[in-house]
C-alpha cells in the first residue's frame, strides 16, 4: 500500500535540510521554468518499456522525508522511475490557493537523482467533493477519494498538475489508487470510470506525450481476479491451485476475505463476499478503460509469493489489450511476522521481480525501500531493501545488481529449449549479455558458457571455468555471447 507523507510536511522538513531549488514556489500557478536534463539517463530503453527516459526497469518507492538517509542508494538505481501521490485537498486546502512547494521539491530532487517520476492523482474528501471522510489513516491522516463536485474544476486542477510538472519530465499520471478499496474511493465503478475520462481528456488535451494509468488495483484483489477468471472459463482446478499458490501467506489476514479454499465450492463461496465481488466489479471497470484505450498503461500492484507471478502473468496476457504497457508501481513481500533470514528473503525479491520482467512488466519498484519502523503495525509486514537509517541490505544490493545489468540493456526471456530447467531472464548490450538464473527444480543445472564469470546477485563475478553450477539461489552470468549460445549446451 501507499506510504506516502504529506507534501506539506515533507516539504517542511526537506527545505529545512537541503537548498531549496530555485523556481520552487508555494502558491503560484505558473509552472517553474524546466530543470536541467544532465542527471536523467538518455539509454534506449527495452522493447515494450515506456520511451520516457526509463533506461533500468528496477526501482523503489520510498518515505521523501528520510530522503537525505535514502540518496546515496537511490544513486544506484538511477535510470528507474518512481511515483510519487498527490492530492487535490491536500495542495489545495482553501479553493484558489494552492501550495506546490513539496511537490517541486520532489520533482526536482528524482531529476537531480536521474530517476523519473511519475505521478499519482488523488482528489482526497473536502470542499473539492463535499461530504465528510470515512476512512482516515495514518499520521498524515490521508482519506478516501470522492467524486469532486465540480468535474470542470477537476480537469483545471488536473491541467495545472500536468502544465507544471511536464517541464521535469513527468509523463504518466495515474487516475487514484487501488479505487476497489473504500479507504481510497467512495464512489462506484461507474464514477470512477466518469472521472478517469475527465482526467485523460484533460492530460492529453494538456500533453500530447502524456500517458494516463489505471488506479493500479490492489495485489489482493488482482489475486481474486486471477481465480475468478479460471472459475468462469470452466478450469476450476486450476483455479483453485492459483488461488493457493498466490494467497499461501495471506489466508487469514483478513479475516475472510481471504479463507483458506481446498475446493471449487469454497473458492466460488470466497469470491461472492462483500469486499471481493467489489474488488472484480473495479477491476472490470479498470479493464473497460484499457479496452477503449482511455487508459494508456496498466498499473499492477503485487506483494505475494514469487509463485504467484506465473497466475498473474496469464491473467495479465489474457486481459491486457495487445500493446500495452504493463508496469509494477508497486511490487513488495506481505509477510506478517514472516520469519526467513536476510538471504531467503533477498533471493525471492530477486526471483519475483526478474518473474515480472520476463513477462514483460516494463517498470518493477520495490515498495518500501525502507520500512517505517514506527508504523501502525508495529512490525515489518512489508520488507524493505534498507534497513530505516538508509543501510543497505542483501535485498538492497542485490536490487542494485540487476539495475546495473538491466541499465541500457535489452531485455530477453530465456529461451523455450530450457524452461524446463532454468528460471530467470537475461539482458542485453551489445555483444554482451547478463542472464540471472535459477534452477527450475531442486536439481542443481550446469551451465558450460566459455568464458563467462558468475556469481552471486550483488557480488562481484569471477572466472566460470568449466562452468557455472545453477541452484536454486539466483545467480548472475555474464559473457560476451548471445543468450542462446551460452544456453546452448545445457541439456
Amino acid at each position: 500500500m501507499n506510504r506516502s507523507r504529506r507534501l506539506g510536511a515533507f516539504a517542511a522538513a526537506l527545505v529545512a535540510a537541503l537548498l531549496v531549488t530555485a523556481g520552487c514556489t508555494a502558491g503560484g500557478d505558473d509552472p517553474p521554468a524546466a530543470p536541467p536534463s544532465a542527471g536523467t539517463p538518455s539509454g534506449t530503453p527495452a522493447p515494450g518499456r515506456a520511451a520516457n527516459g526509463v533506461s533500468n526497469p528496477f526501482g523503489a518507492h520510498w518515505d521523501w522525508s528520510r530522503y537525505q538517509q535514502f540518496a546515496p542508494y537511490l544513486r544506484r538505481i538511477a535510470g528507474s522511475a518512481t511515483y510519487e501521490e498527490i492530492s487535490w485537498c491536500e495542495i489545495e486546502r482553501t479553493s484558489g490557493q494552492v501550495d506546490w512547494a513539496g511537490l517541486d521539491e520532489i520533482a526536482s530532487r528524482s531529476r537531480e537523482l536521474g530517476i523519473t517520476l511519475h505521478l499519482k492523482i488523488r482528489t482526497g474528501v473536502c470542499w473539492a467533493t463535499g461530504g465528510t471522510a470515512r476512512h482516515t489513516r495514518g499520521a498524515a491522516n490521508k482519506t478516501e477519494s470522492a467524486m469532486p463536485s465540480d468535474l470542470a474544476a477537476y480537469q483545471r486542477f488536473v491541467r495545472s498538475v500536468v502544465q507544471r510538472y511536464g517541464p521535469y519530465g513527468v509523463r504518466e499520471y495515474a487516475i487514484e489508487n487501488e479505487v476497489n478499496a473504500p479507504s481510497y474511493w467512495a464512489g462506484s465503478p461507474e464514477d470512477y470510470v466518469r472521472l478517469v475520462r475527465a482526467a485523460a481528456e484533460t492530460i492529453r488535451a494538456t500533453d500530447p506525450q502524456a500517458r494516463v494509468v489505471d488506479s493500479g488495483i490492489s495485489s489482493v484483489a488482482y489475486g481474486m481476479g486471477v481465480a475468478d477468471r479460471l472459475v468462469r472459463a470452466g478450469r476450476a482446478p486450476e483455479a483453485v491451485a492459483a488461488y493457493q499458490a498466490y494467497f499461501q501467506r495471506r489466508v487469514g489476514t483478513r479475516g475472510q476475505q481471504i479463507p483458506a479454499v481446498t475446493g471449487a465450492a469454497q473458492l466460488v463461496k470466497a469470491l461472492a463476499t462483500e469486499t471481493n465481488s467489489r474488488s472484480l466489479r473495479f477491476l472490470a471497470a479498470t479493464e473497460s478503460l484499457l479496452a477503449d484505450r482511455t487508459v494508456d498503461v496498466r498499473q499492477v500492484h503485487f506483494y505475494e509469493h514469487f509463485s504467484g507471478v506465473a497466475p498473474l502473468l496469464d491473467y495479465l496476457r489474457a486481459t491486457t489489450p495487445a500493446g500495452t504497457p504493463i508496469q509494477a508501481w508497486e511490487v513488495g513481500q506481505f509477510w506478517r511476522d514472516g520469519d526467513g533470514d536476510p538471504a531467503s528473503r533477498a533471493a525471492e525479491m530477486v526471483k519475483t521481480v526478474t518473474l515480472l520482467a520476463a513477462g514483460g512488466v516494463g517498470e518493477i519498484s520495490w515498495l518500501p525501500l525502507a520500512y517505517n519502523p514506527n508504523n501502525a503495525a508495529g512490525s515489518e509486514v512489508r520488507y524493505g531493501l534498507l534497513d530505516p537509517d538508509g543501510t543497505e541490505r542483501e535485498a538492497g544490493r542485490m536490487l542494485a545488481s540487476l539495475a546495473d545489468a538491466a541499465r541500457d540493456a535489452t531485455l530477453t526471456p530465456l529461451p523455450a529449449s530450457v524452461a524446463d530447467k532454468l528460471h530467470g531472464v537475461a539482458f542485453v548490450r551489445g555483444g554482451s549479455s547478463t542472464l540471472v538464473l535459477w534452477s527450475a527444480s531442486t536439481t542443481p543445472v550446469t551451465v558450460p558458457a566459455t568464458g563467462a564469470r558468475s556469481g552471486a546477485v550483488g557480488a562481484p563475478l569471477r572466472a566460470a571455468g568449466a562452468g557455472t553450477t545453477v541452484t536454486d539461489v539466483p545467480v548472475l552470468l555474464h559473457a560476451d555471447q548471445p543468450v542462446d549460445r551460452i544456453l546452448a549446451a545445457v541439456r
